[in-house]
């Protein structure tokens, strides 16, 4: 049987993989030791020069499902997992079939649940992860996407400004529709619910979280936060046509949240006295939006509210109101932000992601300044913060050899 590989943006160096031999006995040269989730499949993270993926033996038809599906959710820009390719075809030593395998990309700066515990998270951090899971089933079901098997494990969870942004990384179960009809909704909330209660217990029982879990809080929490979520994204609102404000602060609530209103129904009754609207295209990304047009920089939403909330005091304090933003953002961008990205040493540099380390200095700037009841500065808070908190962090990411981060030792200091 001929080996056969279907890839999207194909890497040649997948070819050098040992696909002769069961993924279960695959060597620790070609296995990074990357934590990994829970699942029904045997799953190995290998590097190849510059890029790491995740391998997934499973059944040919499945496979391809799989690649399929995740390929069209990247395309529709949802939060998942980038399909590499599916490979078939594979016979051992002796000639005997061996499962195909799908390939995805993984997830920079990524951990499954199981791996953020290990890392000191503790019980108080779990309305952030389920919050994060509300967003991105919520996303999901406004796409169409009907996941089948909503858990904690098909998840990887990405830092977000102190909270957790939610990718999808298992699509086996899933199908995509023209829309998902509230049975099907309601169905993914009740696995939702079950399968987590019990990862949740199950993680307990482990001695992984050190305090008492309160697993029913906790998937009162997903029900509620997703009903409530999704009616503001997709509910009707009736007002008089007195009240247009109405529209301005729908949109602006909108806004807050980090969705923007792409399409807006508004029908009014035939003396236009009544007004109803509902939102019809709504999409997360408001905020990282903004700062992408400002400063060329790709964060996570939460991330970008913040650097742009720091835009906006920097602003503040040296009256540039009339100045051309973008001018504004380079500045800040060349005199606060670079600065201190520079400053942190190379080997700390994959322990978080440079948005979520500024966002920590931020954080570490208020406590310092309530400390002494004095502000301190940011580039005094940066080398506090460094020398005291991040070098304690574990690494959260592994970077290949052959790409390493920038070097910027060479360049001056910014104090």
């Amino acid at each position: 049987m001929a080996l056969r590989i279907v890839a999207n943006r194909p890497d040649p160096a997948i070819i050098t993989l040992p696909w002769s031999t069961p993924l279960e006995e695959w060597s620790d040269d070609v296995v990074v030791p990357l934590p990994r989730g829970l699942s029904r499949h045997i799953v190995r993270i290998v590097r190849l020069g510059e890029r790491t993926y995740a391998v997934k033996e499973t059944q040919e038809s499945i496979a391809f499902r799989e690649y399929r599906l995740l390929r069209d959710l990247q395309r529709e820009g949802l939060p998942s997992v980038v399909a590499q390719g599916v490979v078939t075809g594979r016979v051992d030593a002796r000639g005997e079939e061996l499962p195909a395998t799908l390939i995805t990309e993984h997830l920079r700066f990524s951990l499954p649940y199981r791996s953020l515990f290990a890392h000191g998270m503790t019980s108080d951090n779990l309305p952030s992860l389920i919050d994060a899971i509300v967003v991105l089933l919520v996303r999901l079901h406004l796409a169409g996407f009907f996941w089948g098997d909503v858990s904690l494990s098909n998840v990887l969870f990405r830092r977000n400004a102190g909270g957790f942004s939610a990718y999808l990384v298992d699509a086996e179960t899933g199908e995509l529709h023209d829309g998902v009809s509230d049975r099907m909704r309601d169905h993914d909330i009740t696995v939702g619910c079950e399968n987590i209660f019990a990862e949740l217990m199950d993680l307990q029982a482990s001695g992984a979280v050190h305090t008492e879990v309160d697993g029913h809080a906790i998937i009162d929490r997903l029900r509620s936060q997703y009903d409530a979520l999704w009616a503001e994204l997709t509910g009707e609102e009736e007002f008089s046509a007195s009240e247009m404000w109405r529209i301005e602060s729908r949109i602006e609530r909108l806004n807050d949240l980090g969705f923007d209103v792409d399409e807006l129904d508004i029908v009014t009754d035939f003396d236009g006295d009544q007004m109803r609207i509902q939102p019809k295209v709504v999409e997360l990304g408001h905020h990282r939006r903004e700062l992408q047009s400002l400063t060329g920089m790709t964060v996570e939403d939460a991330q970008a509210r913040r650097l742009l909330n720091d835009l906006a005091a920097y602003t503040a304090h040296f009256d540039l109101g009339r100045e051309d933003r973008h001018l504004v953002a380079n500045r800040w961008l060349t005199e606060v932000y670079e600065p201190i990205m520079r400053m942190v040493p190379p080997e700390a540099r994959g322990k978080l992601e440079p948005a979520e380390i500024f966002h920590e200095i931020l954080v570490h700037r208020w406590h310092l300044s309530q400390r002494y009841s004095r502000e301190v500065g940011i580039f005094d808070t940066a080398r506090d913060y460094i020398d005291t908190v991040l070098a304690s962090k574990p690494d959260e990411l592994i970077t290949a050899p052959e790409d390493p981060p920038p070097d910027y030792t060479d360049e001056p200091d910014p104090s």
